[in-house]
């Protein structure tokens, strides 16, 4: 069974997390203080950390440093509730895999569960990509066009990471919308298509004939190098 170690000082937060993650079907263990969680995250290590920014004994990017200090390749979400955007940038600079801002939804933050488990267990992505004209900093989430930096908000990121990840292969709408927003089900909005026109126009050369993001008729979006 998947085990998800939670790092979190509410106790109210950290038992609504675990009952909804036990239903999942993982098994969940908490801890409230960041010195615990490191060292139960480094003597016994879970399959994926669910991590606070704002912890007592230690706090959440002095346990995130010394976890990857030791080499280790654990599997990392944060939990913050600061606006800051320095602190996420540090936190994914430090190693962290992925964030969510409090107040946050439950399917997204299941589903970003999901997607770091899945990465985790196969190839994980590189610290640079480099297609064509864009080079993307994954840990530093910073992209670059022709050398320029690019500033994409942290959605129209994730979905530019998801439709890579699926480099050559269609992705449906559906499947975005789970993966990158955490829906769940059958739901009708053009919020994809959105958020694709807005890469587009950020990224393509041309966005009448897109080089990087190819729409397949009735089915979703494909990412193609060209």
């Amino acid at each position: 069974m998947t085990n998800i170690l939670i790092v979190e000082d509410s106790e109210d937060l950290a038992f609504g997390l675990r009952n909804n993650l036990e239903f999942e079907g993982y098994d969940v263990s908490v801890v409230h203080d960041g010195k615990t969680g490191l060292e139960m995250a480094t003597s016994n290590p879970p399959d994926l950390m669910i991590l606070d920014l704002t912890l007592p004994e230690l706090d959440g990017l002095n346990v995130l440093e010394r976890i990857r200090k030791t080499g280790s390749k654990l599997p990392i979400l944060l939990l913050t509730a600061r606006q800051e955007e320095v602190d996420k940038v540090r936190g994914l600079k430090l190693g962290a895999d992925d964030y969510v801002t409090k107040p946050f939804g439950l399917m997204e933050l299941l589903a970003r569960v999901e997607a770091l488990l899945r990465r985790s267990g196969g190839e994980p992505y590189p610290e640079v990509i480099k297609v064509g004209e864009l080079e993307i900093d994954v840990a530093a989430r910073i992209v670059l066009k022709g050398g320029e930096r690019v500033d994409l908000a942290p959605r129209e990121l994730d979905l530019l990471l998801a439709l890579i990840e699926h480099k050559g292969r269609v992705v449906s709408r559906q499947h975005l919308l789970s993966e990158v927003w955490g829906h769940q089900g059958q739901v009708v909005t053009r919020t994809v298509d959105t958020h694709i026109a807005e890469l587009r126009r950020k990224l393509e050369p041309d966005t009448r004939k897109p080089s990087y993001i190819q729409t397949a008729r009735k089915a979703g979006y494909r990412f193609e190098a060209p």
